[in-house]
């Protein structure tokens, strides 16, 4: 006897077709949201690049971004402008960034592990201070760091800028590597410890090659964020020798003359190039420090 065999669709699956289409339909949308949204973003940028081939006083008669007398004068004359060629600003904020990088990979990763890691008294108590202290605005601490910076006399010195980050004073970047060293399997501490591993052993051999992603946010976001501090680097450091980009950048600003825009506007790109350089080179690793740790 002949046996049908044919088999109807699955209600389920015929009844999710319509919502996958609609759910589809306003992607379209949604890029153009993104990239006008992008083009805003960015608009500022483009502006001062095209300004920085302006001529002065065509800046802001001409609001275009295409110029319509082009000068490359600005860059030479900006680089020149100031009682020290502008490399030497240059020069100043790499040490601080340089230091200040460094100091934060090292104390944020020791005390994060410290969190993650070991069990020592308080340690809930001591994670829930840490966190605290993001929420103190640099306003807040500004004047008794300078008065302890000046009896130390280290004003006009760059170790006001350098030595807090040996001390793991970021909070931020101590709770980002503390997220994830903590999805790091412990059971490689246990293995390392089976083969005579200490604490130190396991963290340099073991938690500091999985944490590559969370080392090199923390290093991207600390470059970013020294590099264009302006408060800090203006309170500690009065003399122009040590002056740093952030601060030379403020100098081409006269409030008795006429302010060279052009020139000004040139020396700003200038100053983003290495910020530019440096999120494009450690991108993929930021992307995954960020998606790892959970961060938003």
């Amino acid at each position: 006897m002949a046996t049908d065999l044919t088999v109807a669709p699955p209600v389920a699956a015929t009844e999710k077709l319509p919502d996958r289409k609609k759910k589809q339909r306003p992607r379209w949308l949604a890029h153009i949201v993104l990239i006008l949204g992008a083009l805003l973003m960015l608009y500022p940028l483009l502006w001062m690049l095209s300004s920085s081939f302006k001529f002065t006083e065509d800046i802001f008669s001409q609001t275009g971004l295409i110029p319509e007398r082009v000068t490359g004068q600005n860059y030479p004359d900006g680089w020149t402008a100031l009682p020290r060629d502008f490399g030497h600003y240059i020069w100043n904020s790499l040490v601080i960034v340089v230091g200040s990088i460094i100091g934060n990979l090292l104390a944020c990763s020791l005390a994060a592990y410290a969190f993650a890691r070991l069990d020592f008294k308080f340690k809930k108590f001591w994670f829930a201070v840490m966190l605290g202290t993001m929420m103190l605005p640099i306003h807040v601490v500004i004047v008794p760091q300078y008065i302890l910076f000046s009896e130390l006399e280290w004003i006009n010195t760059y170790w006001p800028l350098i030595v807090p980050k040996l001390l793991a004073t970021d909070g931020f970047f101590i709770f980002l590597m503390v997220q994830f060293i903590r999805g790091i399997p412990t059971e490689l501490d246990e293995a390392a410890r089976i083969d005579g591993c200490g604490h130190f052993a396991i963290f340099w051999r073991i938690v500091i090659p999985l944490s590559v992603p969370a080392l090199a946010t923390t290093a991207i976001f600390t470059f970013i964020w020294t590099w264009n501090d302006f408060f800090s680097q203006l309170i500690f450091l009065t003399d122009p020798e040590m002056y740093t980009v952030p601060v030379a950048l403020r100098t081409f600003v006269d409030a008795t003359s006429q302010t060279p825009w052009g020139p000004v506007f040139a020396m700003s790109i200038v100053a983003l190039a290495p910020v530019f350089g440096f999120f494009l080179a450690g991108q993929r690793y930021l992307v995954r420090g960020i998606a790892t740790t959970g961060l938003k």
